[in-house]
C-alpha cells in the first residue's frame, strides 16, 4: 500500500513539474483606464516616486514599510527602495526612461520574498478630454514563477493591484 501511495505521489509531483515547464517563459500583466484629465496632470504622479504613496496600492499593504529614495528627485535616474512585510517584500525601482507626459519605464527588481527582475511601463495617450493610462509589467518567468502559476493566477493577482492603483490615480487626477 505504501509503495502505491509513493508511486502515485511521485507521478503527481512529476505531472505538476511537467505542466509548470509548459508555462510561458515571460510574464506580462497589463491593465488600463481612461482618466478625464490631461496627461500633464497624470504624468507627475508616476515619474515622481515621492507621489506614489497617494495612489499606489502597494503603499497601503504595509504602513510600516521602510522606504528609501535616491538618485534624481524625479524622472530618469530616480530610485525607490522598499523593505516591508510579506505582503510587499523588498526591492528596488529605478526610472530607466521617460518621455514627458507620455511614458515612464521602470527597472523593477524584487529581492524578497522571491527574486525577480521586470520592467514596468506606464503609457499615457491623450483621447479628447481624457487620457488612456496603461500600466504594464513584463519580464522573464523563472521556473519558480511557472510553478507558482500552476496554483496562482499571477495575472489576476497582480492585475487587481494594477486596477486598484489606476482607479486611485483616476480619482486623484479627476479631482
Amino acid at each position: 500500500m505504501f509503495n502505491i501511495i509513493a508511486i502515485a505521489m511521485g507521478v503527481l509531483i512529476a505531472g505538476i513539474l511537467g505542466f509548470a515547464a509548459t508555462k510561458p517563459n515571460t510574464l506580462h500583466v497589463e491593465r488600463a483606464i481612461s482618466v478625464k484629465a490631461p496627461p500633464e496632470k497624470i504624468y507627475p504622479m508616476i515619474e515622481d516616486f515621492h507621489r506614489w504613496n497617494s495612489w499606489s496600492p502597494y503603499e497601503k499593504k504595509d504602513l510600516a514599510m521602510k522606504r528609501t529614495f535616491g538618485g534624481s528627485p524625479s524622472g530618469k535616474g530616480a530610485v525607490y527602495e522598499w523593505n516591508g512585510n510579506r505582503n510587499v517584500g523588498s526591492g528596488r525601482m529605478e526610472i530607466a526612461d521617460t518621455v514627458p507626459a507620455s511614458k515612464v519605464s521602470i527597472k523593477l527588481d524584487f529581492l524578497a520574498p522571491f527574486e525577480g527582475h521586470n520592467v514596468a511601463d506606464f503609457t499615457l495617450e491623450p483621447k479628447g478630454d481624457s487620457t488612456f493610462v496603461k500600466w504594464a509589467m513584463h519580464g522573464p518567468n523563472s521556473f519558480m514563477g511557472k510553478l507558482m502559476s500552476v496554483f496562482i493566477n499571477m495575472d489576476d493577482m497582480i492585475g487587481k493591484d494594477f486596477e486598484s492603483g489606476l482607479a486611485n490615480m483616476k480619482t486623484l487626477a479627476e479631482n
